[in-house]
């Protein structure tokens, strides 16, 4: 008999309930694979979605807050005006149009939606709309929050529907004083700004989510979605809404329950909802929730899991293909290996051997290939994702940057309000005498006259382009800055808070001109902040002194901002620069003035440092690269 006789029979093929057991393992291994898939990448694309949500609810809350609180410095302001006082303290005997037309004008300055004045019984005696068919003039209010609280001393706000315009909107409210030096003296009038918010929802438009505001009574009064503003988030009861009809907050709106359904939690702070009703019905959210202290609102946000299906669904079918091929291959490489036992039966063993070790020399070449292609796919991925937060990053720091200087544009106009009105009341009284002299023929005083005239609206001019230089937009572009001339225009913006609180100034610098490298309209913020800063902090001093310093050290331009306040408190200077931090009064600052100049600083390639003086007071010192004096440096001028 043949020794290799055995070798030459093919292999017993496997029984037919053996195949049928291998097709269901390898089934159900397929639908295994599958479904683990789908929840991992289920998983991850909800922890995405949630820290996208989280930061649009952050930015969106903070644009809100800011929003409002531009505004809440106007009633105040308005209230102190002489003519509103004047026709307060006896509106009978006055005509009210000059009036009317004052608020008016206010109104379009501003950019708010009407203004108006209420006497002590709540009656509206002024109003910007006096024009209009639905206008405010005659109307009682003395059932408004905010005419009660500011009718007893305060300051007032109130959100709801207008009763003649049924308009949403924010009203902020003032006293108005005839007589305040009185120990029990009464307010004599109420002075109210209502602000509407339609452009807020307006940008929530543009972004990939559904955006809604609730009151304490969760009744949606702002929404990205119009269908949804003036719906209660859940159903009220009987109380609830007699209760609201009480307070005529939203008028006969009838407050129809909007639908949302919590399907379930998932994280702290966050949970899957869905709509039974209304326009949101067709699909499923995650839904945030940021509560808003200075209003007492809450912030909601809905993403869609649109994106969340859609990863499952790829996330499946890739692991199902994966899958398939693994098991494609692995079936392919067993009938080979079934041919080459066929083939080779009779070879030898090292043969069979050296055989093996190549196949298996090939299976884990190929392994690592397709690893080492799916590694360089995921990091060419993260490096375009970087790329992309990278700009988000610096257009979100430039949008902040641009709105501290609003902010401080804000703080600043009762101080460049007096200073426009000084020269206004001249020009008119040059303008009088001009003409009397003129009727007299004698024209040299008429001359006179006109000539300062021109002269004050020359000063007028000056205000004013000292405040389009500051609110313009940074461009970005490095250049030769005069240390000495920065320092000078940040001044000019405080002339008048530095003659009413007679404050002393004190400038130490060399006499040639220190130049440094950098962005001067950022530069230029910079110094605003901190003068600010330094004025705000010298209230109450006896005798306030502010001192500007610049000098070089190192090939280093070290320019310094000091005070004579009481200093900032030991606990306080490792914090001051960090966003939102701030220890000034509510509505008196959103604590990002210091966190934003000491990134301006960082991306400029200098510092910024705060420090208190032994003697009393704190300093801050900007660190920034000296600029070698050159031909074009000097023959330039500031602009």
């Amino acid at each position: 008999m043949n020794s290799t006789g055995v070798n030459n029979q093919s292999p017993t093929p496997l029984p037919l309930r053996w195949r049928r057991l291998w097709l269901l393992v390898i089934s159900l291994g397929l639908l295994f694979c599958m479904w683990q898939a789908a929840q991992l990448a289920r998983e991850q694309a909800l922890s995405n979605l949630q820290d996208d949500a989280e930061n649009e609810l952050r930015l969106s809350a903070a644009n809100l807050n800011g929003y409002l609180l531009r505004y809440d410095y106007l009633p105040q302001m308005l209230a102190t005006r002489e003519g509103v006082q004047r026709f307060l303290a006896s509106p009978d005997s006055q005509d009210p149009m000059p009036l009317n037309m004052l608020l008016d004008r206010f109104r379009f300055t501003a950019g708010v939606s009407d203004v108006y004045l209420l006497n002590r019984d709540g009656d509206t005696i002024a109003a910007s709309n006096w024009h209009r068919p639905n206008t405010f003039i005659g109307q009682n209010y003395a059932f408004r929050s905010y005419y009660t609280d500011a009718i007893a001393g305060g300051q007032g706000r109130f959100f709801g529907l207008g009763i003649k315009s049924l308009e949403r909107g924010y009203y902020f409210s003032s006293p108005v004083w005839l007589d305040d030096t009185s120990p029990d003296a009464q307010p004599d009038g109420v002075l109210v700004v209502k602000v509407l918010l339609d452009d807020v929802e307006e940008s929530w438009a543009e972004q990939d989510a559904e955006l809604f505001v609730t009151d304490s009574d969760d009744i949606i009064f702002m929404a990205s979605h119009p269908e949804l503003r003036m719906n209660a988030l859940y159903p009220l009861t009987d109380e609830q809404r007699q209760s609201l009809r009480a307070t005529r907050r939203y008028a006969m709106e009838p407050l129809t329950p909007s639908g949302i359904e919590v399907n379930a939690p998932y994280r702290q702070g966050s949970q899957l909802v869905s709509f039974s009703q209304g326009p949101l019905s067709s699909s499923d959210y995650l839904s945030l929730t940021r509560h808003i202290p200075e209003f007492g609102w809450q912030m909601h946000i809905l993403k869609p899991l649109t994106p969340v299906i859609s990863a499952q669904w790829i996330a499946a079918l890739m692991a199902g293909g994966l899958y398939g091929v693994v098991t494609l291959g692995a079936g392919i490489g067993w009938q080979r290996l079934r041919l080459r036992r066929e083939r080779e039966a009779f070879a030898e063993r090292e043969r069979n051997t050296l055989a093996r070790v190549r196949d298996e020399l090939e299976v884990s070449v190929e392994r690592r290939t397709r690893d080492l292609v799916a590694s360089n796919q995921r990091l060419s991925d993260e490096i375009e994702e970087r790329r992309r937060a990278e700009a988000n990053l610096r257009q979100t720091q430039d949008e902040l940057i641009q709105a501290a200087k609003l902010a401080v544009l804000g703080q600043l106009a009762a101080g460049i309000n007096h200073e426009l009105n000084q020269p206004l009341a001249a020009i008119r009284a040059y303008a009088e005498n001009a003409r009397r002299f003129m009727a007299l023929a004698r024209h040299e005083k008429a001359d006179a006259n006109l000539e300062q005239i021109v002269e004050l609206t020359e000063r007028m001019a000056d205000i004013s382009a000292q405040l389009r230089q500051f609110s313009r937009k940074s461009s970005e572009r490095q250049e030769a800055i005069s240390v000495q001339a920065c320092i000078d225009y940040a001044l000019r913006l405080f002339q008048s808070r530095l003659r009413e609180g007679n404050i002393s100034i004190i400038q130490d610098w060399p006499n040639e001109t220190l130049w440094v490298q950098g962005d001067l309209v950022r530069l230029e913020q910079v110094l605003v902040n901190l003068i600010g800063n330094a004025l705000q902090a010298m209230k109450g001093v006896p005798v306030p002194q502010l001192t500007l310093g610049a000098h070089t050290q190192h090939q280093q331009v070290i320019i310094s901002v000091t005070d004579n306040g009481p200093g900032i408190p030991e606990e306080h200077l490792g914090h001051i620069f960090d966003p939102f931090f701030t220890t000034k009064a509510p509505g008196s600052g959103l604590g990002l003035g210091l966190s934003i100049s000491s990134r301006i600083m960082d991306d400029l390639g200098g510092k910024l440092q705060a420090t208190n003086q032994p003697e009393g007071g704190a300093r801050f010192t900007i660190t920034l690269p000296h600029s070698p004096i050159t031909h074009t440096q000097e023959n330039s001028s500031y602009a």
